[in-house]
C-alpha cells in the first residue's frame, strides 16, 4: 500500500496537537523519511500504575494508532524502571515507590488493554529496565551532569513545591532525565505524551542534542475533559476525565455501559471526543460537522456512530451493535427495563433521598448534582427541583441510563 504524501499526514497527525515542537521539524524528518525509504520512530512511554484504563488514558494511544497506520514503527516503552521511581508530574508531593509485582502485574493490564487501540504487530514493546538497569553509578553521574538544577527547578510542580516549603526527593529529579535517556538509547524521532509530559518530553529532546543526536519531534495530547463537560462561552468547562469523579468511559467497561455513557454527551462535547478519539480522518469529521450544522445530518445519529465506533473497538463490532440495539430499544423508544431493582421509601422523601435509597447516587450531593445536570426522570417525566418531594406510590426513577422502582409510603 502506497503511503500517504506527507501533506495528508501532517492534515492527519496535526489533528488535536497541542504543543508541538515543531510542524516543521515533523515536515522535514517525514520527507527525508520517505527519500530514505524507512518509517519513523515514534515513541510513547507508560508507567504501569493504573491497572483499569479509561478513554482519558487513550488519547495518546489513538494519535500512535494513526502513526502506525502511516506506516510509521511505534515503540510502546512499559516503564518499568521509571515507575519504581514514581513521576512527579502534577504531583504535589512525593510518590511512593511501587514495588516489582505491583508494576509486572500494571504492566500485563496496561498492555491488554493498549493492544485494542494499537496494532500489536506493528508495535515494538520495550522495558525501559532492559537499558537503564545496567547503568552504573558513573554513568548516572555523567546522565545528570547534563543538566543543571536551575533547569530542572523551573518545571511547575516543582517549582510550587519548592515555593511551598513540601519535600522533592533527589530521586524525583532523577524521573525526567531517566525518560529523557529512553530517547537517547532509542533514538527516537517523535516523543508523544500528554500536556503534563510536556517538561519531560522537552529534557529527552535536550538530552538528544548533547549527544550529538537529532532532537526528537515533541507533540502533547489534551487531557480529555469527562462525559459530563459542557461548552460555555465557546469553552469546555468541566474536569478531566476521572473514574473518582464518576465522569469516565472505562475500556474494560461492558459495551452496554460505554454506549450508553457516550450517548449522554453534550452535543458540542461530541465533537471533541470525535476529535481525539475516531479514526475518521479530518475530511469525513468536518463533512459530517457540516451536515449536522445544516440539518442534513442528525447529531443524534452521529453521536450513536461515534459510541459504535469506540465500543466496536474495545469489544467487537457485534458487541456494539447489540448495545446500541438495547439503548435504541430502552430510551428512544421511551421503554424501561422489566428487571430494574425494587426499593422502598417511607412517605415524604425527597427526591434527594430517594435517588441515594435506590442506588441511583453514591451521596446526596451526588444526587443533586445529577438532577442538576438534567440527569434524572421521575415516571418519564425530567425533574430539575433539588427540593422535590416524591409522591406516594410506586415511583420509576431513572439518573443516566439507570433505573429504579421505589414505592413511596
Amino acid at each position: 500500500m502506497t503511503r500517504p504524501s506527507v501533506d495528508e499526514q501532517l492534515r492527519e497527525l496535526t489533528r488535536g496537537v497541542v504543543d508541538f515542537v515543531s510542524e516543521k521539524d515533523l515536515r522535514d524528518r517525514l520527507t527525508a523519511a520517505e527519500a530514505a525509504g524507512r518509517p519513523l520512530r515514534v515513541k510513547v512511554g507508560f508507567d504501569p500504575t493504573r491497572p483499569d484504563l479509561h478513554l482519558g488514558h487513550t488519547v495518546v494511544m489513538s494519535k500512535m494508532r494513526q502513526f502506525q497506520d502511516f506506516g510509521h514503527e511505534v515503540v510502546f516503552i512499559v516503564g518499568d524502571f521509571t515507575a519504581a521511581i514514581g513521576d512527579p508530574s502534577g504531583k504535589n508531593k512525593t510518590r511512593p515507590p511501587l514495588s516489582r509485582a505491583e508494576i509486572e502485574a500494571g504492566a500485563k493490564s496496561y498492555a491488554e488493554q493498549a493492544f485494542k487501540i494499537l496494532d500489536p504487530s506493528k508495535t515494538r514493546v520495550e522495558h525501559n529496565s532492559s537499558w537503564l538497569d545496567p547503568m552504573g553509578f558513573a554513568e548516572v553521574i555523567k546522565l545528570a551532569g547534563k543538566y543543571t538544577l536551575a533547569r530542572m527547578m523551573e518545571r511547575q510542580d516543582f517549582k510550587t513545591r519548592y515555593e511551598e516549603g513540601s519535600s522533592i526527593s533527589l530521586h524525583e529529579l532523577l524521573y525526567p532525565l531517566a525518560q529523557g535517556y529512553d530517547s537517547v538509547h532509542l533514538r527516537c524521532d517523535v516523543e508523544m505524551g500528554g500536556t503534563d509530559q510536556l517538561f519531560n518530553l522537552m529534557v529527552g529532546r535536550d538530552l538528544m542534542k548533547e549527544w550529538g543526536l537529532p532532537p526528537q519531534i515533541v507533540m502533547t495530547m489534551p487531557i480529555l475533559e469527562g462525559i459530563n463537560a459542557r461548552f460555555e462561552d465557546g469553552k469546555i468547562v468541566g474536569d478531566k476525565m476521572s473514574k473518582s469523579l464518576d465522569n469516565y468511559v472505562g475500556v474494560s467497561e461492558p459495551p452496554e455501559e460505554q454506549v450508553g455513557k457516550l450517548m449522554s454527551l453534550s452535543d458540542p462535547l461530541m465533537w471533541r471526543y470525535y476529535e481525539l478519539l475516531s479514526r475518521k480522518d479530518a475530511a469525513e469529521l468536518a463533512a459530517l460537522k457540516a451536515a449536522c450544522a445544516r440539518g442534513e445530518a442528525s447529531p443524534k445519529d452521529a453521536k450513536m456512530a461515534l459510541a459504535v465506533e469506540l465500543a466496536a473497538r474495545f469489544h467487537g463490532e457485534d458487541a456494539a451493535l447489540r448495545a446500541k440495539a438495547a439503548w435504541e430499544k430502552q430510551f428512544s423508544r421511551r421503554e424501561v427495563p422489566d428487571d430494574m431493582p425494587a426499593f422502598s421509601a417511607p412517605a415524604g422523601t425527597t427526591l434527594i433521598g430517594g435517588l441515594v435509597l435506590a442506588q441511583l447516587a453514591s451521596s446526596n450531593s451526588d444526587a443533586r448534582r445529577k438532577v442538576e445536570q438534567g440527569a434524572v426522570d421521575v415516571d418519564g417525566e425530567r425533574v430539575k427541583d433539588v427540593r422535590a418531594v416524591l409522591g406516594e406510590g410506586a415511583r420509576i426513577l431513572r439518573a443516566g441510563r439507570h433505573y429504579a422502582r421505589l414505592v413511596v409510603g
